[in-house]
Order: structure tokens, then C-alpha cells, then sequence
């Protein structure tokens, strides 16, 4: 892994010559003339800068399903900083995030801050990032998640930023398409966190303002094994639709409604657990179900690349790109900001932050690593658009105007994204 070697600034030395040849002068022990000094350049010349990078991703847990395709978008993101050979090398360290449950997040974040690491992509888990991300402010960590969508996360700390939006927006798009679907009435079955309060408020809210009723509700904790009650509440309703705001849950949940009666081509999924279920071999058909995911359009060769990165470590291949354009772009952020703070310490690449993303007003646009530190180095202003999305940071380090994709499932129980 190669850095651009550099030097200090050239003024400082030119600077400090002056203060050498006058002090001469003055004492009387030189009649030569001071040199005249260089001129100075436009911009400082560039350090070289090692950052220690950590990713707090779930390997294990309930959210193991998406932890391979954002762990593979930032090894992808690594890959692509250091073979620019730009001035920043990234030295990645990987930990488990886990969940609530086995609590792997508990020794996997000392470890991340025992090997001095200054900024972190994760935790995927809203409830996690809650738990995790005081003591990375104390320990100067700048922390950038991929995935949490929690209301809760806006303007939480100078230190914390996401690439993700917040669940306002998804629970907006996706009570919206519930309601132009013809569904009048709908039922929602939703974890009891941050999380699966937040987006169930707001898919309730906005199916509701556009003219349905919520006719059923049932919310179900963290770790329980049984989710009978709560499917028969749903069911009891017979709701039109219904939406389940759950992580890997769905799998038990999902056949537990088909066999009370609902439609299991009316269900309504949301970014937790919008996955390709083909794999899972489900005892129902999700035909026509639907669900909602933050992100652009991704290029056609996006998974290839992912593959290519997360294949070389040995893995199995991956078949989901959930959330890994959100830590693809999370990781370029942070090294721009490090680039540009000419800085590997969080508090300074925190700083940096909003400026790279285009949230500090006119900069020029790029949209890869190698072509923003280009701008940078040269003394201008990157504005980097990303993978998932323009990722402008506003005020609270939310992104602003984020997309969010609508997902329509198969005969084959794969999704594919609508619009």
C-alpha cells in the first residue's frame, strides 16, 4: 500500500530562513545580505497519511444477512483509496457488531478503539450505534453508519454522521405506495427499538394522511421467539395490507400471516428486511409484495465489483447489495475529509466532512476517489456524488434529499426494483 510522499510547507521553511538571516544581522556576526525568499507556492505540498480505518459491521446477529454486502462495500471503497496513491492509506480493521442479543458489539468496539483507530463505518444497528457512539466521542472517533435510519440520529453529535436517510423519508415513500396500491386498511407488525418504532410511526402517519386507516398494531421485542400473539392481533383485523418492520424476523413471521389468512402478496417490507428470499426456500409466495430501500439505482456491474473485492479475502460470494453503496460511500467520505483536513485525527476529518460532500456550498463535482483527490490536491473544492446518492451533508450531517427505491417481488421470491 503506497502513500504520495510529501514534505512541509514551503513557506514555513522560507519563513524560517528569514528569521535565521536577520537574527545574523542583527547580532553583527554576518555583512552578506539575506538571501531573498522563494516564492511561495499556491498550496501547502502533501503529508503523507496513514488512517487506521474500522468497520463495526454485523458478521453474526439478527442483520447478518446485510453485514456481507456493507463489509464488502468498504473493502471495495479501501481498495480503490489506497491503490489511487492520492496521500491517504487506509490500514481497515473488521469487528463484529452482533446484535442486542450476543452482544458482540461489546468487545468487538474495544477492540476497534484499543488499536487506535479514528473513524469507523457502522454500527449497522440503530440500537447499537445508540449504545457505541459516546465512548467513540470521547475517544475521537468519527462515526459514519451506512444504515441507521433512526429519527433519533438526527443532529445527535458533531461527531456522527450517516449515509443513510432517516426513517421519516422511507416511512413517507412507503405509506405513499401502500395507499396508490388501493389498500384502505393496513395492518403493521413492528419491532419495539428505535428502529421499528420510527418507521412504523411514519408509515402509520403518512397511509393514514393519504386516506387509509391503520387497523392493527403489534410490536414485538429483540429476542423474542415467538411472534403467534402478534400475528393473530394483525390477522384478527383482516387488513387490506400488511407492514412488517423487522429484521431476519420476517422469515418466522412472514409464514406465521399466511397461514392466519393474510395475503402474502400484500405484504410491505422495509430496508431491514428486503432481501432476496429464493435462497431461504419460504413456504409462501411473496408474489407482488413489496418493500422500500434508501439508495439509487446502482451500476449493472456494482455487484461485481463488490464480489471482486469480497471474494479475495476468501469469502463466499455475496448476492445482495443492500446498504453497501452506503458504506462504500461512507468510507470515500471519510478518507476525502482526511485528505482535505491534511489530518487522520477524527475530530479534524469530522471537520472535513460536510466540504467533501458538497454541504458547504459550490464545489466541483466528482464522483470517484482518485478524481476528488485529484481536485483537493490541486487546491480546490471537491463535491463528492456517490454510488447511493449525492450525499450532501446538511446541518445535522443528515444527507440531504437521499433516494429511496421501491421493490417489487417475484414468482421466485427475488425482488427487483420498480422505481
Amino acid at each position: 500500500m503506497n502513500a504520495m510522499k510529501g514534505s512541509r510547507p514551503a513557506r514555513i521553511f522560507a519563513v524560517a530562513a528569514m528569521v535565521s538571516a536577520s537574527a545574523l544581522i542583527i547580532s553583527g556576526c554576518s555583512s552578506t545580505p539575506a538571501e531573498e525568499p522563494s516564492e511561495a507556492p499556491d498550496k501547502p505540498a502533501a503529508i503523507d497519511l496513514t488512517l487506521k480505518l474500522g468497520s463495526l459491521l454485523p458478521v453474526t446477529g439478527q442483520l447478518a444477512f446485510l453485514g456481507a454486502p456493507m463489509e464488502a462495500g468498504v473493502q471495495l471503497a479501501v481498495s480503490q483509496v489506497n491503490e489511487a496513491d492520492a496521500g491517504v492509506t487506509i490500514e481497515l480493521s473488521q469487528a463484529d457488531e452482533g446484535d442486542l442479543d450476543n452482544k458482540a458489539y461489546e468487545t468487538s468496539i474495544t477492540k476497534l478503539q484499543s488499536e487506535g483507530i479514528t473513524a469507523m463505518v457502522g454500527a449497522a444497528s440503530s440500537s447499537v450505534s445508540k449504545l457505541i457512539l459516546d465512548g467513540n466521542v470521547g475517544a475521537g472517533i468519527v462515526t459514519v453508519s451506512p444504515s441507521n435510519t433512526s429519527a433519533d440520529f438526527t443532529g445527535i453529535d458533531p461527531m456522527y454522521f450517516r449515509t443513510a436517510p432517516s426513517d421519516n423519508l422511507q416511512g413517507e415513500v412507503l405509506g405513499n405506495q401502500i395507499a396508490e396500491d388501493g389498500n384502505t386498511t393496513l395492518g403493521i407488525i413492528y419491532q419495539n427499538d428505535p428502529y421499528g418504532t420510527g418507521l412504523a410511526e411514519a408509515i402509520g402517519a403518512t397511509f393514514e394522511a393519504a386516506g387509509g386507516e391503520v387497523v392493527a398494531e403489534a410490536s414485538y421485542n429483540q429476542g423474542d421467539g415467538q411472534y403467534n400473539a402478534q400475528v393473530q392481533t394483525v390477522a384478527a383485523a383482516k387488513p387490506d395490507a400488511v407492514a412488517i418492520v423487522s429484521y431476519e424476523q420476517f422469515k418466522t413471521i412472514a409464514p406465521l400471516l399466511g397461514n392466519a389468512g393474510v395475503d402474502t402478496g400484500k405484504l410491505y417490507m422495509v430496508d431491514g428486511n428486503l432481501s432476496n428470499y429464493a435462497k431461504d426456500n419460504l413456504p409462501i409466495q411473496l408474489e407482488g409484495s413489496k418493500g422500500t430501500r434508501a439508495g439509487a439505482e446502482l451500476p449493472e456491474d456494482f455487484l461485481d465489483q463488490l464480489n471482486e473485492a469480497w471474494t479475495a479475502e476468501g469469502n463466499d460470494p455475496i448476492n445482495d447489495v443492500t446498504y453497501s453503496a452506503e458504506a462504500y460511500d461512507a468510507t470515500i467520505l471519510i478518507a476525502l475529509a482526511a485528505l482535505k483536513a491534511q489530518s487522520v485525527e477524527g475530530s479534524d476529518i469530522a471537520a472535513a466532512m460536510r466540504e467533501v460532500s458538497g454541504g458547504e456550498g459550490e464545489g466541483e463535482k466528482c464522483s470517484t476517489f482518485a478524481d476528488c483527490a485529484a481536485i483537493i490536491n490541486d487546491g480546490g473544492t471537491a463535491d463528492y456524488d456517490g454510488l447511493s446518492g449525492e450525499i450532501t451533508f446538511d446541518e445535522n450531517n443528515d444527507p440531504k434529499g437521499a433516494a429511496i427505491g421501491v421493490y417489487e417481488y417475484g414468482a421466485d421470491n427475488n425482488n427487483s426494483r420498480i422505481k
